[in-house]
């Protein structure tokens, strides 16, 4: 298949409507499987279900994988959708880029479960994770996609204020860190961005706060302390409206000393990353993702 500019895909994207508010979670759920189900594993990935700390998990591991590189990733989709499935073709991308295995979980999600549901299965599944054979923090990176790279961060911010082993690094994939969408990108960039608006995120704050403070450090991560944090690598799209969710997040980290690496790729939308195969710019992303993880790891 031939493949598309960026700016292709983002008409092909807008060609679309935006996901609907009144529709029905179920719907939406169900929607989001069926369409990763089109996406490719790498040719010659394995996949083995396991059960990471009480909750449905995977490894996804390519050809040739290291099994003492660990990628504990931790998917997107608002805290309200997603899955293990929705995400396996990303994970085994990025297991084949970076050469190491790639732990990805299904945490419960709002609205039926708000926070802190999900903060607590991926803390117990990293805790799971580093009782494994052969697996250490100091070889393991965290990472995940839009809601997940939120969650990947509050873990961090747990973990440190827990005094328990940090991972060599984190990763963020067009992390959704702010839940008070201050960055004036929700603003600045909603006509540009063919994916998310204001009022998608309106719901899925209010069915995963459910009445606690948005300013929580582990509900929005740019309020956290993040001394003593390992360190990041950020890529965000420039058309998206979270663009200033990364910004805002390096920012913070970088007062505390944090090493970041904050990549701003033009043209490109919301996890652009599931389009491999399909844009340049979604496999160099993804090879970059992997060359920093190899720089992290070994």
């Amino acid at each position: 298949m031939a493949k598309m500019s960026a700016e292709e895909l983002v008409s092909r994207i807008r060609s679309r409507p935006k996901g609907a508010t009144d529709t029905p979670i179920a719907v939406r759920r169900a929607a989001m499987e069926r369409d990763s189900a089109k996406a490719p594993l790498v040719a010659g990935t394995e996949v083995t279900a396991v059960d990471a700390g009480g909750r449905p998990a995977e490894w996804v591991v390519a050809a040739g994988a290291d099994p003492g590189k660990v990628v504990y990733y931790l998917h997107g989709g608002g805290y309200e959708t997603g899955s293990c499935a929705t995400h396996r073709s990303l994970a085994s991308q990025i297991s084949a880029a970076s050469g190491a295995r790639v732990l990805t979980l299904d945490y419960r999600l709002a609205p039926e479960d708000p926070h802190p549901a999900a903060l607590d299965d991926s803390l117990a599944a990293w805790a799971w994770l580093l009782s494994q054979p052969g697996v250490t923090a100091g070889r393991t990176v965290i990472a995940g996609d839009s809601a997940g790279g939120g969650l990947a961060a509050a873990t961090i911010l747990a973990l440190k204020d827990a005094g328990q082993p940090l991972p060599a690094a984190m990763i963020g994939l067009s992390a959704f860190v702010d839940m008070t969408c201050s960055g004036a990108s929700h603003v600045d960039r909603a006509e540009a961005d063919p994916m998310i608006d204001r009022s998608m995120l309106a719901g899925t704050i209010a069915g995963y706060v459910a009445g606690a403070d948005p300013k929580s450090p582990l509900i929005s991560p740019i309020f956290g302390d993040w001394t003593g944090a390992p360190p990041m690598l950020l890529q965000v799209g420039t058309e998206e409206v979270l663009l200033d969710d990364s910004r805002l997040l390096a920012e913070a980290a970088e007062k505390a000393g944090v090493d970041v690496t904050l990549e701003e790729w033009d043209g490109m939308v919301h996890v652009w990353h599931f389009y491999c195969g399909l844009i340049d710019g979604a496999d160099e992303a993804v090879a970059g993702i992997g060359a920093y993880i190899r720089t992290q790891v070994g």
